[in-house]
């Protein structure tokens, strides 16, 4: 049964058009990339998953509860109850910089889930040494990485308990070479078989780790299959086209 159902979702900016009619499903425990040049429309779609965006018509359906139907979203509460079961992971960290890694971690379950103090400090133990950076529990964000920040703000979003994860971009705002160890903690997620829609300019890497690609240009999925489908035997001249650039 599909966790995420998108129906014909439309999302415009004044006369701009940057969703259009935009359909697919997400099934429990898959991986989904989602490539496409910028402009496609990829982040806006994520966004609207987890009502940072507001559509203007179609529907969200997750885990069979509505968020927007026809363009009419639920309730307050409803919303929140529904977006609360996914966990999202921006391009730029947004970790708070006055406060410590584990402050950072611990401040959502704490206020928005009431744990305790010593749940919230046994959790984000256990979710530090799961992304490589339990020594850096009481460091302050401006003393780490790029590819440190972004483990950081990784384990943030599992500290509370998400069903389903999305990821921005994940490593578009990093050196190369610290894009390695944040693919690495979201590639053992996948392993673990934890539900995900990950926006990528990384091919290799979408490749390696989806099941389903979802290839988005102007505002509109072009074509989704699988990674050898989609690389090896894509059927729009649009994608061949993309991919023939992207993976030069």
């Amino acid at each position: 049964m599909a966790i995420i159902e998108v129906m014909q979702m439309k999302k415009s900016f004044g006369s701009l058009d940057v969703l259009k009619d935009v359909s697919f499903d997400i099934q429990k425990n898959e991986v989904i990339a989602v490539i496409g040049p910028s402009g496609s429309g990829k982040s806006t779609m994520l966004r609207s998953l987890v009502h940072l965006e507001e559509v203007n018509g179609g529907s969200i359906k997750v885990q069979d509860q509505y968020l927007v139907k026809d363009g009419a979203y639920s309730s307050q509460s409803q919303i929140k109850a529904i977006t609360s079961r996914m966990g999202m992971v921006f391009q730029h960290f947004n970790l708070f910089p006055h406060l410590t890694v584990q402050e950072n971690l611990g401040l959502a379950p704490k206020y928005v889930k009431k744990q305790t103090k010593e749940e919230v400090r046994k959790n984000g133990a256990a979710l530090l040494q799961k992304v490589g950076l339990l020594d850096k529990a009481d460091v302050y964000p401006g003393n780490l990485s790029g590819g440190q920040k972004q483990r950081v703000a990784i384990a943030r979003a599992l500290m509370m308990n998400p069903d389903i994860m999305l990821f921005d971009e994940p490593t578009s705002a990093l050196d190369p070479e610290l894009t390695g160890e944040v693919l690495a903690v979201i590639k053992q997620l996948a392993e673990e078989h934890m539900t995900m829609v990950i926006v990528t300019h990384e091919m290799s890497f979408a490749k390696e780790v989806a099941d389903r690609i979802i290839f988005m240009d102007n505002g509109q999925v072009v074509e989704s299959g699988t990674p050898d489908q989609i690389f090896n035997q894509p059927k729009m001249e649009r994608t061949r086209e993309f991919l023939n650039r992207a993976t030069r």
